[in-house]
Parts: C-alpha cells; sequence; structure tokens
C-alpha cells in the first residue's frame, strides 16, 4: 500500500508514522524546518504509549512521490480549493482521498440520500471550488479524535487518543476502506470502519464548533473554559443548537452535553487548534467549523441564536487576525 500524506503536520506526520510502522510505502509532504527535521532524523513521535521514530520518505514536492493508493489529507480545510497542483501528481483512478478535517466536510451531501441529496454547502464548497479538486467520489471520510502537537521541528508529542474513525459517504463498508482501516490497526491506531461517519462528524464537531471559536475570542484553554460559569453557559447552549441542525439532518450523536463537557475537561490545558492558529498568525478554520452548521440551520429551518451570535464574533476576528 502506497500511501502520500499531504501536509505531514503534527497529525499528518503521526500518522504516517504509524502506517510506515505497519509496512506501507509512506510519503510525507510537508515544508520549512518541519520537513528539513524529518528529512534528517525521520519522524520522532513521543507518547504515552511508548515513543519511536519512523524513518521515511519526506519531500516538498509531490511529483517526486507520483501517483498513490491513498491520499491522507492533513491539510487545514480552507486550503483545500488551491490544493490541486500539490495533490495532482498524487492521483490516479482509483486513489482515494482519505480527508482529515474537522466540521462539515465538503462530500456531506454527496449520496446522501434523501431530500438534501447533493446539495452543495456554500461555505465549505464556495462555487464547487472543493469539488473541482478533490472529486467527491475519491472521498473516505474521516474523523481524528487524537490530540497531537508538533513539540518541535520533526518532533510529533502525542497527547492522547488514537481513534480515526473512517466511512464511505454512501454508506457502505468499502474494501477501501477494510484495507486502510488494517493497515492503520497494525500500525497502532484505532480505525474504525463506520456505516455512517455523520454521526461521528456531528460528535467531533459538537466540541469543535463550541470550544474552538470561545478559546480564540477568549484565549482559553479547555479546562478555562469548562471551569468558568458563563463560559460554560454558552457552550452547552451552542452544543444543544448545534445538536438539534443535527436531528434535522437524521444524525444522533449518542453522547450527552454533560459527557462531552467532562471529557472536555480531562484534557486540560490543552490550547484548540483555533487559538494556536491566532497565535501564530495563521488563517481561522471557522467556515467548516460554525458557518457550514448556521447554513445547515437555514435550509433546514433550525433557530441556532447562539451559534450566529458566535460566528458573527468569530468571523470578524478571523477577518482582523487575517488583515
Amino acid at each position: 500500500m502506497k500511501v502520500a500524506v499531504l501536509g505531514a503536520g503534527a497529525i499528518g506526520a503521526y500518522v504516517g508514522a504509524a502506517l510506515h510502522r505497519a509496512g506501507a510505502d509512506v510519503h510525507l509532504i510537508a515544508r520549512g524546518p518541519h520537513l528539513a527535521a524529518m528529512r534528517r532524523h525521520g519522524v520522532q513521535v513521543l507518547s504515552p504509549r511508548g515513543d519511536f521514530t519512523a524513518r521515511t520518505h519526506a519531500t516538498d514536492d509531490p511529483a517526486e512521490v507520483g501517483p498513490a493508493d491513498y491520499v491522507f489529507l492533513g491539510l487545514k480545510a480552507n486550503s483545500y480549493a488551491a490544493c490541486g497542483p500539490l495533490i495532482e501528481p498524487l492521483l490516479h483512478g482509483t486513489t482515494a482521498v482519505v480527508a482529515a478535517q474537522n466540521g462539515i466536510p465538503w462530500w456531506y451531501f454527496h449520496r446522501h440520500g434523501g431530500r438534501y441529496d447533493g446539495h452543495r454547502v456554500e461555505s465549505v464548497d464556495p462555487a464547487g471550488a472543493v469539488s473541482a479538486v478533490l472529486a467527491p467520489e475519491r472521498a473516505v471520510g474521516c474523523v481524528v479524535y487524537a490530540a497531537t502537537e508538533l513539540e518541535a521541528p520533526g518532533v510529533v508529542r502525542h497527547l492522547e487518543g488514537t481513534r480515526f474513525s473512517i466511512g464511505e459517504p454512501d454508506r457502505s463498508v468499502s474494501a477501501r476502506c477494510l484495507a486502510f482501516s488494517e493497515t492503520m490497526r497494525a500500525g497502532g491506531l484505532k480505525c474504525p470502519v463506520e456505516p455512517d461517519l455523520r454521526n461521528d462528524i456531528w460528535l467531533k464537531l459538537l466540541g469543535n464548533i463550541s470550544f474552538n471559536p470561545i478559546s480564540a475570542l477568549a484565549r482559553a484553554t479547555m479546562r478555562q473554559m469548562c471551569r468558568h460559569g458563563g463560559t460554560r453557559e454558552v457552550i452547552e447552549t451552542m452544543m444543544r443548537e448545534t445538536l438539534s441542525v443535527a436531528r434535522a439532518l437524521g444524525c444522533e450523536v449518542g453522547v450527552s452535553i454533560e459527557r462531552r463537557l467532562a471529557g472536555a475537561e480531562r484534557v486540560g490545558d490543552h490550547r484548540t487548534s483555533t487559538l494556536q492558529d491566532l497565535e501564530r498568525g495563521k488563517p481561522l478554520e471557522l467556515d467548516v467549523l460554525l458557518a457550514a452548521v448556521v447554513e445547515l440551520a437555514e435550509i433546514t429551518g433550525v433557530p441556532v441564536p447562539t451559534l450566529r451570535t458566535v460566528h458573527a464574533i468569530s468571523d470578524l476576528l478571523a477577518l482582523r487576525s487575517a488583515a
């Protein structure tokens, strides 16, 4: 199995290292000091489950890699539309794109069935710009439950979790999903093939849609947000509104808001990816988290006043931070 990891940051390099350990032919695509460190020393993984180093091919040139069986997409969702020149050399006729993104994916209504089948979510696929680059037929959804950070160039700190749930947009249990899952598990990760990954998408989104923007607005960690009474109340309200949209689309999360908050508090003083991006001057990945759900609320007729308010404020923050 040949796997190209496009965007081999903290999550991408961690997955690439695990797949390499399982015997896959792995190629990491990155840039800058992180790439230079991986070329010199491999990917160094520091984990409570045991440290290890994976010495696999790393490059900044996808043409050097060529077509792969799978492309694990570790890029931020807001860069998907512009990734055509990077991903094109990695594709052949049946290449699967395993998109490890937060929020609502561009393929969400692809082979969804029912009233909204084929509907384009404009917030995440404006004018079809993402679908033009990443054909929905190639998409294998992936919901990441692992937390990692780049401690230094080439050094990935694994904090918790090893689950990467995957699934087909059409809800089938496909051969390509089963093969990828088997290799991930051989590398030490959990990788269940879910018949309907959309339920997992909403479960993960329940936290991302609330904690990520609030953390950026308040410059707060997970523990701090959970333990501040007013902020906790806002987050609970955002979660309730999100669940209402999910139910209107036929999805059930199966986890209570209290349990979700308790799990977040146990993470401790972890900074969300959105807060980290803000601190580093990077674009904020809010369209797939907030704007998309507000858009879905509009088409389903679900009132989401708190989501709309937080989206308006965080959208201005994103615009100002990008200026």
